[in-house]
């Protein structure tokens, strides 16, 4: 039988076991890209309600020994961060909006054919994936692909991208832009969507910059 905690808390198997994906190991390609957006990220959504989970498993269904998905990032608008020991959508919160996935030469075909339907079986909105390996997994040498979820449907419908190879975001408010071993976030207007750190270097550049325009102007910027 399903264990219980209080208040009626599933304990799901693959919560307290390894799945297939915990035994792979990770290369430094995908660890870097992985921190680089959860990073991206969160300064993208500081002063919103988003919980964002990395390598997280998240369930649909009561069965206590039900196969998660745990995908690479996962973004949860419109909710504050919640210290659970995994997701079942419907209960602990909604789905993901957004999911991303970072390929590796034992997921990748899994990442392209199967994850869409299970993504919209859960109810993602979007989904992403993108190979930063530095010789890209598919003949083609395609890296980035993306889908959205048909709601009619319950289909993952997947996304052409644009001409210089790019990809909308709705959710993120967006282009997806495909760099090598990095996977880039732009505004609208084409700029670059910073990290934290990142956004406070260039403050810091421009007030640096403005204090010596004013004291090569003979006033003293320390005080004003």
């Amino acid at each position: 039988m399903a264990k219980q905690l209080q208040h009626d808390e599933l304990v799901y198997y693959y919560d307290t076991h390894p799945t297939e994906e915990d035994l792979l190991g990770e290369t430094a390609d995908h660890g870097a890209l992985a921190l680089y957006l959860m990073e991206v990220l969160a300064a993208l959504f500081e002063h919103q309600h988003c919980a964002l989970y990395h390598n997280f498993n998240f369930y649909h269904t009561g069965y206590w020994k039900e196969y998660p998905v745990a995908p690479d990032i996962a973004v949860i608008k419109g909710v504050d961060f919640r210290r659970v020991r995994s997701w079942r959508v419907g209960k602990t919160g909604p789905a993901p909006h957004v999911v991303l996935e970072i390929a590796s030469q034992e997921t990748w075909d899994k990442d392209l054919t199967e994850k869409p339907s299970k993504y919209a079986v859960m109810g993602v909105e979007e989904y992403f994936a993108y190979d930063p390996n530095e010789r890209p997994l598919r003949r083609d040498g395609r890296r980035l692909f993306g889908w959205r979820l048909d709601r009619a449907n319950r289909v993952m419908r997947q996304l052409p991208l644009e001409r210089d190879g790019r990809l909308w975001s709705f959710h993120l408010e967006s282009y997806l832009a495909p760099d090598h071993a990095y996977l880039r976030l732009y505004d609208r207007a084409g700029h670059l969507r910073l990290t934290g750190a990142q956004r406070a270097h260039v403050e810091k550049r421009r007030a640096d910059a403005l204090a010596e325009k004013l004291r090569s102007l003979g006033i003293d910027p320390d005080q004003i």
